[in-house]
């Protein structure tokens, strides 16, 4: 049995609030998706300059799809062909999404 959290006389003495948290957080798949909406404000330093002057993230999808918008339909192309090497690099940050929905605007 594990001991952990417990006094000398049996008593539990609990769990700190922020490790209790985090296991929740993990537990319901909130930390996962605290990770994932993180790519929204840090888009450009996740993506570089080039691609975030012709690109705007908006959200990603409960099913782990990544929304975002093109300015053109060459540039949307492109990177449509780009987009294993872009998911690979943000699960490298800790950005983990399945795909990348890229809409020109």
């Amino acid at each position: 049995m594990n001991n952990r959290g417990r006094r000398a006389g049996g008593k539990s003495r609990g769990v700190p609030i922020g490790e209790a948290l985090d296991k929740y957080f993990e537990s319901h798949g909130i930390k996962r998706r605290m990770q994932q909406a993180s790519i929204i404000p840090e888009w450009s330093q996740l993506v570089g300059p080039k691609i975030a002057q012709v690109t705007t993230p908006h959200e990603v999808l409960q099913n782990g799809t990544l929304v975002v918008s093109v300015k053109s339909a060459a540039w949307m192309q492109e990177l449509q062909l780009m987009s294993p090497v872009i998911i690979k690099q943000l699960a490298k940050r800790g950005k983990r999404i399945k795909r990348i929905l890229w809409r020109a605007e």
